[in-house]
C-alpha cells in the first residue's frame, strides 16, 4: 500500500500502534487507512484525549477483514468510534489497487475542501472581528436591523439614540421623541421614517431628525438608511446611519441670527446713507441754484462792463458817422462841394472802426468766418516788423526771433496778424516807463500728459511766444485774463475784448493759448497753432489778388433781405457794369431762376428767412452746376470755418465790405 500511494504522489507514514497513529496526526493529515483490528483501541479513547490530538474532521477509510458487513453493522460500529471521526469510509477484503486509489482520491479532495472551509471560516472571523471592532469605534452611529426593526449589530454611538435596539418607527413608545418634517414643514408619520422606508426597499439619502431624549434637550441627527438583500433580492433587513449634527444645526442657527442682524444693520445703515444722499442732493440743488444765481449776475455784470465798453466806443463812432453825414448834407443843401471829401473819409474811417469792433466781438464768441490755410509764419511775423514799431513807442524795442524751418501753420493770416497786433498793443500799455518787446517762433511737439497740462490736445505746434518786461499780473488776476469784458484799464477805454478776441481766434484754429506772468518781471503769452502741410492750391499771403476789371453785362442774382444792403448791391453792382436781379428770400430766389433764361452768378446772404443760403445754393446747383456762388455775411454760425461750409465754385464775403472789395470778389468769382 505505502508503494502504491507513492507512485501516485501521496506521502505515507506507517504506524504499528495507536500511539504511533496519534502522534503522527494534525492539521496536515489528509486521510488515516486504519485496519480493523485497530478499531476496539480508537473505541477506548476517552473524549478528552481525541480532543486534543486535532484529529477532526479527518477522513478515515476502515480496512475490514470481514465481509458482507450489513448496514447496521456498520452504524454500530460507527457509533463506537470516537465523535471527532466524522467522515468513515469501510472497504473490505479482498482490496484492488483501483479501488483503493480511488477511494483515497475522494476522501483527500473531501478534505482539501474541509481545509479550504476551514481556512474561509478563520478569515471570515478575522473579518468579523475587524469589522465589529470598526463598527465600534465609529464616531457616528452605525446598525444592522431584521425586518421587524430589531437591532442585528450596533455600536455605542447608534445605541445611544436606540437604547432598547428597534427602530422608532416600530416603537411607539418612543416614537415621538423623533420629530422630521417634510417638504411643506408638516411633521413626519412613522411609516415616512428613515427605517421604515429602507425595509420597503426605499434608499434614504439624508433625512434631518430632532431627538429628544429622555434627561431632556434636543440633539439634531441625520439619518441614512439602506435595504439589504438576500440571494433571491428580497429585503431581509437595512443598514442605518445616525450622524450628530447638532453642532452643525447650532452654527447655522448662529449664523441665521447673524446675518439678520447683519442685515438689520445694512438695512440701517442704507436708511441713514438714503438720508444722508437726500440732504446732500437738496443741498447741491440748493448749492446750484446760488451758482446759477451767482452766474447770473456774473453775467449782468458783464453786459453792464460790455455797456459801459463797447456802448462808449461805439458812440464814438455813431457819432463820428452821423455826424460827417449831417455836415455833408448841411453842405450839399448850401452847394458847398469843397469839403465833402473830408467828411466822406471820416464817416468811412469811423464806419471801418465800428467794423473791427464787431470783428472782435465775432472772434469773442468763435463766430466769425476764418479762411484756415497753410501759412508761414515767419514771413508774416517780418511783414508786420514796421506796423508794430509804428504801433510801439521810442522807449520800448523789438526783438524778433523767428527759429529757421519752422514749416506752416493752419491758421487764417488775417486774424493771426489782429492777434499779434493785439497782444503787442497789450505788452507795449503793461510797460509804460519802457522794457523789451520780444516775438518768437519755434516748433513745439507736445505729448498727451504736456498738452493736459497746458489745456490742448497732443501734438505738433507752431508756437509764437509774445513776451514783455513789463508790470506783470498779479497772480490773483492771471485767471481772469481771458474772461470777456476782464481789463484793468479805466471804464470806457477799453472793452476787455482784446484778450478774449485772440483765445476765441486760437480755439476756433483748433489750437490753444498759454500765459505766464510774474509782477515786476513780466508777461509771456504763447499761441500754440497746429502744423500744416503745404499744398500748391493754398497760398501764403493774401495780397496777390486778381486784377479788378468792370463787368461786361453778366446777369447777377442778388438774394439779401435787408432792404438797404439790397438797394446797395444793386446800384453797387450797376455801376460796375453787371444785370442784376433781385430776390428778397429764397423762396422768391427759385421762382425767378425759373423764371431767367440764363444767370452767370448767385450773390446770397447767408442768413435768410426760410431757406438759408447755404440750402438755397445747394437746391440752385443742383440744376445749375456750373453756376458760381458768392454767400455775404455778417455772422453765420455754420460758417465759422470756410473750408467746411464752401462747397465747389463758392466763395464767402464778410459784411461790412468796401465797393472795391465787393468788385474785386464779384470779378474773381465770376472767373472760377
Amino acid at each position: 500500500m505505502v508503494q502504491l500511494l507513492g507512485e501516485e504522489g501521496y506521502e505515507a507514514v506507517v504506524c504499528t500502534d495507536l500511539a504511533a497513529m496519534l502522534g503522527q496526526l494534525d492539521h496536515r493529515v489528509g486521510a488515516v487507512i486504519i485496519m480493523d483490528t485497530f478499531v476496539p483501541a480508537l473505541t477506548e479513547l476517552p473524549a478528552s484525549v481525541n480532543d486534543g490530538h486535532g484529529w477532526s474532521g479527518i477522513p478515515f477509510i476502515l480496512i475490514s477483514q470481514r465481509r458482507g458487513m450489513s448496514r447496521a453493522d456498520f452504524q454500530t460500529l460507527r457509533a463506537r468510534l470516537p465523535s471527532s471521526i466524522t467522515e468513515l469510509v469501510l472497504l473490505e477484503q479482498p482490496l484492488g489497487p483501483a479501488s483503493l486509489l480511488s477511494t483515497v482520491a475522494t476522501v483527500w479532495r473531501s478534505r482539501q475542501r474541509q481545509l479550504e472551509i476551514r481556512d474561509r471560516m478563520i478569515e471570515l472571523a478575522e473579518q468579523r472581528t475587524t469589522l465589529e471592532s470598526l463598527v465600534e469605534h465609529l464616531p457616528v452611529g452605525v446598525c444592522l436591523i431584521d425586518m421587524k426593526g430589531a437591532t442585528v449589530l450596533s455600536n455605542p454611538h447608534y445605541e445611544r439614540y436606540v437604547p432598547n435596539k428597534l427602530i422608532p418607527s416600530n416603537d411607539p413608545a418612543h416614537t415621538g421623541r423623533w420629530v422630521g418634517l417634510d417638504s411643506s414643514g408638516q411633521p413626519l408619520p412613522r411609516d415616512q421614517f428613515a427605517g421604515a422606508r429602507a425595509l420597503r426597499g426605499e434608499v434614504v439619502a439624508s433625512a434631518d431628525f430632532r431627538y429628544y431624549p429622555e434627561g431632556g434637550g434636543e440633539l439634531w441627527t441625520r439619518i441614512s438608511a439602506v435595504p439589504l438583500y438576500d440571494s433571491n433580492q428580497r429585503v431581509k433587513g437595512a443598514a442605518l446611519v445616525v450622524i450628530d449634527i447638532n453642532a452643525v444645526k447650532q452654527n447655522e442657527e448662529t449664523l441665521r441670527r447673524f446675518n439678520d442682524d447683519l442685515e438689520a444693520q445694512v438695512k440701517a445703515r442704507t436708511r441713514a446713507l438714503e438720508d444722508a444722499l437726500e440732504k446732500l442732493t437738496l443741498e447741491s440743488q440748493e448749492r446750484a441754484r446760488a451758482e446759477e444765481q451767482l452766474r447770473q449776475s456774473m453775467k449782468m455784470d458783464a453786459v453792464g462792463q460790455l455797456t459801459g465798453g463797447i456802448a462808449h466806443d461805439f458812440n464814438n463812432m455813431l457819432t463820428g458817422v452821423i455826424g460827417a453825414l449831417d455836415l455833408m448834407r448841411l453842405r450839399i443843401g448850401r452847394q458847398q462841394y469843397g469839403d465833402l471829401d473830408r467828411y466822406m473819409s471820416a464817416a468811412h474811417a469811423s464806419a471801418s472802426r465800428a467794423a473791427a469792433l464787431t470783428q472782435r466781438l465775432l472772434a469773442f464768441s468763435r463766430r466769425q468766418s476764418l479762411e484756415s490755410r497753410a501759412v508761414a509764419v515767419n514771413p508774416l511775423i517780418n511783414s508786420l516788423v514796421d506796423l508794430l514799431r509804428r504801433t510801439l513807442t521810442e522807449r520800448i524795442s523789438l526783438d524778433v526771433r523767428l527759429m529757421d524751418d519752422i514749416g506752416l501753420a493752419q491758421v487764417d493770416p488775417n486774424q493771426l496778424e489782429n492777434a499779434l497786433l493785439n497782444l503787442s498793443i497789450n505788452a507795449r500799455d503793461a510797460m509804460p516807463d519802457g522794457g523789451t518787446l520780444t516775438i518768437a517762433t519755434r516748433v513745439a511737439q507736445l505729448d498727451a500728459a504736456e498738452a493736459a497740462n497746458l489745456g490742448g490736445s497732443a501734438g505738433l505746434y507752431v508756437a509764437i511766444d509774445v513776451t514783455d518786461t513789463g508790470v506783470g499780473i498779479p497772480a490773483s488776476m492771471l485767471a481772469k485774463v481771458f474772461e470777456p469784458f476782464f481789463t484793468t484799464k479805466p471804464l470806457g477805454q477799453g472793452t476787455g475784448l482784446g484778450l478774449s478776441m485772440v483765445y476765441g481766434f486760437v480755439q476756433q484754429s483748433s489750437g490753444f493759448i498759454s500765459v505766464t506772468s510774474t509782477e515786476d518781471v513780466g508777461t509771456s503769452i504763447t499761441l500754440h497753432i497746429p502744423v500744416a502741410q503745404p499744398s500748391p492750391s493754398e497760398t501764403v499771403s493774401s495780397a496777390a489778388n486778381a486784377e479788378v476789371v468792370a463787368g461786361a453785362g453778366q446777369t447777377i442774382l442778388v438774394v439779401e433781405d435787408d432792404d438797404s444792403v439790397r438797394l446797395l448791391l444793386d446800384s453797387a453792382l450797376q455801376d460796375l457794369g453787371y444785370r442784376v436781379h433781385l430776390a428778397e428770400d429764397g423762396q422768391q430766389a427759385l421762382k425767378l431762376l425759373g423764371q431767367m433764361s440764363a444767370v452767370d452768378l448767385l450773390v446770397t446772404d447767408v442768413g435768410l428767412p426760410g431757406l438759408n443760403g447755404r440750402q438755397l445754393a445747394e437746391i440752385v446747383q443742383q440744376h445749375r452746376p456750373d453756376l458760381p456762388v458768392l454767400f455775404i455775411s455778417g455772422y453765420a454760425e455754420n460758417a465759422a470755418t470756410r473750408s467746411e461750409f464752401l462747397g465747389p465754385r463758392m466763395k464767402l464775403m464778410t459784411k461790412p465790405f468796401t465797393l472795391d472789395s465787393l468788385a474785386e470778389t464779384v470779378s474773381c468769382v465770376l472767373r472760377i
